[in-house]
């Protein structure tokens, strides 16, 4: 019995010096101090998941200085952002250079008529170019952000660099205002006509008159401006708001949901200035007598017949056919 007692004494002991051990160790777990001098950065991500100083206005998250996440944020701002620009706008140049050196502009197969139509009013086209214009500014000044300082820095000089970047940064904030009022009015003056239909896939199978002498008939808008049309409204749409949340950053998140609205404003406006580039080709270049359509805002008869017969059918049938044609086109001087 004594021995019995001995045998519990010596393991309630061995417990016993166990347990001051244990106490004695310090645990991996205990919270690290952010105002030591020998924390190391490393400790302190992995700790607190991201590094927090204190501040004295009201909002709390803009006291984050890192988070693991801002590393690839800058991984993909520096690197791959610019990967995918420069192979979506050279590659876009790429193709309508290969394609105008082999197609051509395409031209009017019947010739001129001499008479025109109406095709935008004088408010369409001022919608258009105003949007137009705050677009290719807002797209220089964006691309100088990527691409400014691998590719125009070395060029120019740090301070002619930086005083054009302080412009350019003004002009994209000032000038995204009535971008997006323009890109509302689009919106809603030519939604109706704008609405995809079974001829639009015809219209995509014959190449839309850019391929081959084929003209597939089309309203007054064809599958290939529908598709810029949706690409303004959504494209120019995304931009917007993704811009706003950058240029009034913490009202609607956190420094989290800021990374990610840059990355969509950047991805998605790389893209839709590819495709604008396409838009510009086919409008000046690319076709004969397009250009007229917003430059005058009438074109002539000819080209409404062969690029959008059955909107030139829906005007005759509307007004006549010698009130449409009546306008007389402009003739070139001697």
């Amino acid at each position: 019995m004594a021995s019995f007692g001995r045998y519990i004494r010596v393991v309630l002991g061995a417990w016993a010096f166990l347990l001051i051990v244990l106490m004695s160790m310090p645990s991996s777990a205990q919270q690290v101090n952010p105002t030591a001098s020998s924390v190391k950065e490393q400790q302190l991500l992995q700790e607190l998941n991201r590094i927090q100083g204190r501040v004295s206005i009201p909002d709390q998250r803009s006291g984050v200085l890192e988070q693991p996440a801002g590393r690839d944020w800058r991984e993909f701002r520096n690197v791959t952002l610019r990967w995918i620009g420069g192979i979506a706008i050279i590659g876009m140049l790429a193709v309508l250079v290969i394609f105008y050196l082999s197609r051509g502009m395409v031209r009017l197969e019947s010739g001129r008529s001499g008479r025109s139509i109406v095709r935008f009013t004088p408010f369409e086209r001022f919608v258009h170019w105003m949007t137009a214009t705050c677009f290719i500014i807002l797209a220089v000044s964006g691309l100088n952000i990527t691409f400014g300082r691998p590719l125009l820095l070395p060029l120019i000089g740090f301070e002619a660099f930086s005083e054009w970047s302080q412009w350019a940064k003004y002009a994209h904030n000032y000038l995204s205002f009535p971008f997006t009022i323009g890109v509302v009015l689009i919106f809603l003056i030519w939604i109706a006509g704008n609405i995809p239909n079974k001829l639009d896939i015809d219209w995509l199978k014959r190449g839309g008159g850019m391929i081959g002498h084929d003209h597939p008939p089309a309203y007054r808008f064809n599958a290939g401006q529908k598709a810029i049309y949706w690409i303004v409204v959504v494209g120019g749409g995304a931009v917007a708001v993704t811009g706003y949340q950058l240029m009034f950053p913490f009202y609607l998140s956190g420094i989290e949901g800021m990374q990610i609205a840059q990355i969509v404003h950047s991805v998605v406006s790389v893209l839709f200035v590819a495709a604008m580039l396409a838009h510009i080709y086919i409008g000046t270049i690319g076709m004969e007598g397009a250009f007229e359509a917003m430059g005058s805002g009438t074109v002539d008869v000819n080209w409404a017949k062969e690029h959008h017969s059955l909107w030139l059918e829906e005007q005759n049938a509307r007004t006549g056919p010698n009130e449409a044609r009546s306008q007389p086109a402009a003739t070139p001087a001697e």
